[in-house]
């Protein structure tokens, strides 16, 4: 039984209903590899909780606006629901939904106790003042608020949000609990209680997959990141610390490219100076669309979805990609690039980093402890390279991909969470 929805015309086709719809096409793949009934199957494919609500905001000026805000809870079978929020005008319910379910797949994979969730908010964060942005985010959260929780659901930074937002709703919940309820989100500031390496966790379990994927020393190895921000600069950062040869990232400003390599620090630099890497006078520029097509041994799209295409596929040359972002490869693409040789470290394992360490500080923060840096990162490693190896063996003992292999142990898990527990009533 195929869980696919009905095809669309293209013009309706927004990008998040293409992620659903890439979403659901890898779970029916896994589906079939399980031999799961119909019965599981829909269940799998359908979000526990969905919430759509209405956000007013008061603008500086005295103007009243209004924008959509989402959660959905896809899966909590194997423990509390766990997934960022993010504030973009393009997000959507079927984006949020998409997310939902890779978040539920992601955390099977390498062994955390957690389903799958997401949330978002249509609207353009860039375009409002600190206390704007404050006001949404607050009003956003008390209108999810009988959702979230230590227990129950546990909001993170994603696109858009950072460390502040994150800041801004655990007050906002605990002072609706009456008492201060650090647990109720992951990625906060250190000094309310968020874990040491959580900023950089899903750029460092990048590079991490990277390296185990790459089969060989990386020193020299050229790399291309499309996306440099809160993932992408940091996972070239860590790239080109460990002796890849970093030569060209792109943001929404554009992209640059230097042959001989990009000093990444100083191109961070620059960025935070300027608002982008456009313009970076020790590099050369570069038409977007041509980065992805570059002569590389490594490409990591840590944009947004659906970058990789079946327009562009075909055009891809690097033998190895590494999905820093969430649904960077459409299904299409996935099996040109399969075709041609290349092998894809599919986002529920290459961008795993941040819920694995997410995990850690919600497992300090209910326990009133804390690791130090160090600590964390031998956990992340140890989780990364675990959960890597456990899906190479896996694809090469049925002659899979990578991202099959992914889906396989994942969707397995929660599966037999699922079975076990039975149906109420």
């Amino acid at each position: 039984m195929s869980i696919m929805v009905p095809s669309k015309t293209p013009a309706l086709i927004t990008p998040g209903r293409q992620a659903l719809d890439s979403a659901l096409y890898q779970l029916d793949q896994a589906a079939e590899h399980l031999g799961l009934d119909d019965g599981l199957r829909t269940v799998l494919a359908t979000p526990r909780r969905s919430l759509t609500v209405s956000v007013p905001v008061r603008r500086e000026d005295g103007r009243l606006s209004v924008v959509q805000g989402f959660r959905v809870q896809h899966n909590v079978s194997r423990g509390p629901a766990k997934g960022g929020i993010r504030f973009h005008p393009g997000t959507d319910i079927h984006e949020v939904t998409a997310l939902a379910m890779w978040m539920t797949w992601k955390c099977a994979l390498v062994g955390i106790p957690y389903g799958g969730a997401k949330g978002g908010v249509a609207v353009d964060p860039t375009g409002l003042t600190t206390r704007e942005l404050e006001r949404l985010t607050r009003r956003y959260v008390n209108e999810i608020l009988p959702l979230i929780g230590p227990e129950k659901d546990i909001p993170a930074p994603d696109v858009g949000t950072d460390e502040q937002t994150m800041a801004w709703i655990m007050d906002t919940y605990s002072v609706s609990a009456g008492y201060s309820v650090p647990g109720v989100v992951t990625g906060k500031p250190t000094t309310l209680g968020g874990s040491l390496g959580r900023s950089g966790a899903t750029s460092r379990g990048v590079q991490i997959a990277t390296l185990a994927a790459l089969g060989r020393s990386p020193e020299g190895a050229t790399v291309a990141v499309q996306g440099f921000g809160k993932v992408g600069a940091l996972a070239a950062q860590y790239l080109a610390d460990a002796g890849c040869k970093v030569v060209a990232v792109s943001d929404i400003t554009g992209a640059v490219y230097a042959s001989a390599g990009l000093d990444i620090a100083g191109l961070r630099t620059w960025a935070a100076e300027t608002g982008g890497v456009s313009g970076y006078r020790h590099a050369d520029a570069l038409p977007l669309d041509d980065l992805l097509e570059l002569d590389v041994d490594v490409l990591v799209p840590a944009a947004l979805e659906g970058a990789i295409t079946e327009a562009n596929a075909p055009r891809v040359r690097a033998r190895l990609i590494v999905e820093g972002a969430n649904g960077p490869t459409t299904p299409e693409a996935d099996e040109i690039l399969a075709a041609n040789g290349a092998t894809v470290v599919p986002d529920i394992l290459a961008n795993a980093g941040g819920v694995i360490v997410s995990y850690l500080e919600w497992v300090q923060n209910m326990q009133a402890y804390s690791w130090s840096s160090g600590e964390v990162e031998v956990k992340l490693r140890d989780l990364m390279e675990s959960a890597f190896s456990e899906v190479k063996s896996m694809a090469a003992a049925r002659g899979l991909t990578l991202r099959q292999a992914a889906h396989v142990i994942g969707v397995g898990r929660v599966a037999e969470a699922h079975q076990m527990r039975g149906l109420y009533p």
